[in-house]
């Protein structure tokens, strides 16, 4: 019987002119534009210098800002005031004011004032455009340093050289983190969403009242539902994982076994919710906003943008009734850190309790005599 119930699921599913097409564009669009689009890198801020020196130093430095690929130099004047209003008009990101006697200072006193004034709208661009700049800024004075001690023939002070080592992500390219967890996203879509508005959707068309007058068990019923859709998120993760090696050459530290392990604990979690949702739902319509709201909240807390660590207390205890959050902690440690089931035990076993719960609640939540 079951297997006749799962042959009729993806009978129904390929015949619907739109999820075919979806099931192709989707995963395509998750790993050929969401990390770009996504980029936590800041570059091209428009920067404007404020030039009141007009020396030597101070166009070394301005060709220093013009050469680094975080900045586009949108001109060079003399007034403070008319940078200001390009910045207001948009025109501008940051302002770098050279005072009067830049390079004087620099020179007898060994030190001198620069200005930096950051656009703080879009608070990300305002304080990594303002490090970077502190960042050319530091980088100028070494030279200048160097060059003096050089010239006048002066033993070198000592100086304490750090150098910094990553790990897991040596080259801090962010679509390391960024593509494991838009995995997590699209398994929540295929496994989660698409099968919650299947059974809505035959709630409308009538055809589940048909099921409900047959000797089909619930348990059967539901199982005959999700099994087509877990086969198809496996299919489409498998597929984002090739796409990412191809392309990216993001390849796990870790172990594919562990990975898959816990896609399909995670598939059974989310495809409870979705029938939670669809057994409590009337229409599509419901059913949509309902999954949208979930959805919403888990994304923006899960950390996929936003480091967990980083937000308030009450935010972070909430993040603990978030699946979302314990499977990217899972694909981020496995692909960069390389780490195993040891490793992962309380995050397993919380979406093993979610699976339970929610899976349990969706059984005991269908009524055949609908």
């Amino acid at each position: 019987m079951i297997r006749y119930l799962i042959e009729k699921e993806f009978k129904q599913t390929f015949r619907n002119y739109i999820i075919p097409k979806l099931l192709v564009f989707l995963p395509t669009m998750v790993i050929f534009v969401f990390p770009w689009a996504s980029n936590q890198e800041i570059t091209n801020i428009n920067a404007i210098v404020v030039d009141k020196d007009y020396s030597s130093y101070s166009h070394r430095l301005t060709e220093k800002i013009t050469a680094s690929s975080y900045f586009n130099l949108m001109g060079v004047t003399g007034s403070y005031d008319n940078a200001l209003v390009n910045v207001e008009r948009e025109k501008g990101d940051m302002i770098l004011e050279i005072r009067p006697d830049f390079e004087k200072d620099l020179i007898n006193k060994g030190a001198a004032e620069v200005m930096i004034s950051a656009n703080a709208v879009n608070i990300i661009k305002g304080g990594l455009g303002s490090t970077y700049m502190m960042g050319i800024v530091r980088d100028f004075a070494g030279e200048i340093r160097s060059e003096k001690i050089q010239s006048s023939g002066k033993t070198v002070l000592p100086v304490i050289d750090v150098v910094t080592q990553n790990r897991f992500n040596p080259f801090m390219d962010y679509k390391m983190m960024m593509i494991p967890a838009l995995m997590v996203v699209l398994l929540t879509i295929v496994c989660g969403f698409l099968p919650t508005l299947n059974i809505v959707n035959e709630k409308e068309l009538g055809t589940i009242e048909q099921i409900n007058v047959t000797p089909v068990s619930r348990f059967t019923f539901i199982v005959a539902k999700l099994i087509p859709y877990w086969i198809i998120g496996l299919a489409e993760f498998t597929f984002c994982l090739t796409l990412a090696a191809l392309l990216y050459g993001l390849i796990p530290a870790g172990n594919l076994l562990t990975i898959y392990l816990s896609v399909f604990i995670y598939i059974l979690v989310i495809s409870g919710l979705g029938l939670v949702v669809s057994n409590h739902s009337s229409t599509i319509q419901q059913a949509v906003f309902v999954m949208f709201f979930f959805l919403i909240i888990f994304i923006l807390i899960s950390g996929l943008f936003t480091p967990i660590a980083s937000m308030p207390d009450w935010a972070q205890t909430f993040t603990l009734f978030n699946p979302l959050r314990y499977f990217i902690e899972i694909m981020r440690m496995v692909y960069l850190k390389g780490s195993n089931i040891s490793h992962l035990t309380n995050q397993l076993l919380a979406l093993m309790t979610f699976a339970v719960i929610l899976n349990s609640w969706a059984i005991l939540s269908y009524r055949k005599s609908r």
